[in-house]
Formats: structure tokens, sequence, C-alpha cells
């Protein structure tokens, strides 16, 4: 196991990678330190070709990310905080979301803010029966600016998105679900094992294709239909050049498991 700056742990299980945002003390808010970390920890492992798939967790039982540091964002004025604390967790947040490698988060606890914000980034997002989501900007007199406006509208029915936000009020791990901000609860000491689990699934497939499937889900989503039809025709040509597409149906004929190398 590494550390980066103590406050995001990384690790290594076989293909896994498990990033662990570690400031339990304070329920792991999130500060311009804590989030340099964060994206340090990523590049190292999208680096690594031997991990195909990432993981992101809080440290302890009480909170995934519990939101900014409050007290932080008070002594801040506008165009410095746009400057600053603003440009750095709209870059980390982005990193994630472009990430070619398939994310998962675990979401152990609380997320709330800025917490709620990172799972929205994620591919995939399992989380615990007793956590906590919502975005409660509003009753400190702001609102989301982490990417939470744009990006929660984009994937909740709109009238959900505003309740949300306008009331800043918490819901449960099931509402989550139903609303499809999460994909299923998991009881909290199952939690990271049933993540990991996932990611080693997931890392069994071809990590070319994945990152291609990845971009044409992307990109796709931002373009008019029959500009994502052409995008998607032209990324599974792309596919079939790869030496993976034609193990895997080999494979397939062969009656084996596949081998894929990302080639």
């Amino acid at each position: 196991m590494s550390e980066t700056a103590e406050l995001v742990l990384c690790e290594r299980r076989g293909p896994v990678g498990l990033l662990t945002i570690n400031r339990p003390k304070t329920l792991n808010a999130l500060n311009v330190e804590t989030l340099e970390a964060l994206q340090s920890a990523l590049t190292e492992l999208e680096a690594d070709e031997s991990v195909r798939a990432i993981v992101v967790t809080g440290a302890g039982e009480r909170a995934f990310v519990a939101g900014g540091d409050i007290a932080d964002l008070d002594s801040r004025q506008g165009l410095a905080h746009y400057q600053e604390f603003a440009e750095v967790i709209h870059r980390v947040f982005r990193r994630f979301e472009i990430s070619d490698k398939p994310t998962i988060g675990a979401i152990n606890g609380w997320a709330l803010g800025g917490g709620t914000e990172l799972l929205l980034t994620l591919d995939i997002r399992l989380v615990a029966q007793e956590a906590r989501l919502g975005l409660p900007e509003i009753t400190l007199g702001l609102f989301p600016g982490a990417g939470g406006t744009q990006r929660l509208i984009r994937q909740i029915p709109l009238c959900r998105a505003k309740e949300m936000m306008f009331c800043g009020e918490q819901i449960s791990a099931d509402e989550a679900v139903a609303l499809g901000l999460c994909n299923r609860t998991v009881p909290r000491e199952r939690l990271l094992d049933e993540a990991i689990a996932m990611a080693r699934k997931i890392a069994e497939k071809s990590p070319l294709t994945l990152k291609l499937l990845k971009r044409s889900l992307r990109d796709g989503a931002e373009m008019p239909l029959p500009m994502a039809l052409s995008h998607e025709q032209a990324m599974i040509g792309l596919v079939l050049d790869s030496e993976d597409a034609h193990e895997g149906c080999r494979a397939f004929l062969e009656k084996r498991a596949p081998r894929f190398t990302g080639r």
C-alpha cells in the first residue's frame, strides 16, 4: 500500500485499484489538499496497466464524503474561491468522469454536498444501507458548485433534482437507488468486498474495449442521436481492429475463457 500525503490511500488488489479518502476525523471532508491528493492517486492508478478498474470509498464507518470543508469555504471570497477551490474540485471531478478505467463508488456512509457530487462522476455506485445522500448547500446560503447542478439534472428527473437542491434534505440509500443515483444497496459489512468483486469481474473484460465503450457512452450522451450513432459505429470499428475482439470471438467458438491483453 502507498499513501498520497496520507489524505488518500492508494492500494492495489490485483487488477483493482482502491482509493480511500482518508480524513475520518472530518468525515472525509474535501479541501484543496485532499483533492490534489485524490487526483495524484487516480493518475497513479490510471498509469498502471495492471490496474483495470478502480474503487473509491471513504475511511471510517460514518462517511464517504460529508461535503466540503465549511470553515475553509467561509474563509473565501468569490474570485479567490473561483480561482482556487472551485477550479481544483471541478478539475479533479472531471478527471474521474473522463477516466478510461471503470470506476465504482463504495458509498459507505454520508455522501453530502461534494460527496454526492463526487459519486455523480463515478460509473457504478454501490451504497451502504445506512448511508444518506444529499445536496444541503442551500441551507448554508449556497448551492452545489462542484458540478452537482449540471450532473444531477442529467442523471435523474428534473423535478426530483430541483427538489433535492431547493430543499437541501437528505435521502436514504433506498431512495437513492429508486431515483437511479445508485445501483443497489449493500449491507455495510459487505460493501467493500462487493465493490471489489464487481471491479474484479469488470477487470476480466478487455481493457481496450472498456475504454472505447466508456468513450462511446460519455461522448454520445452529449450528442444528438444521429451523431451519437455514427460515433458508436466508428468506435465499434476500432474495437474490431483489436486483438482482444478476435480473441473473444475465438474463445467463444472454442468454448474456453478469453485471455484479454488490451491490444
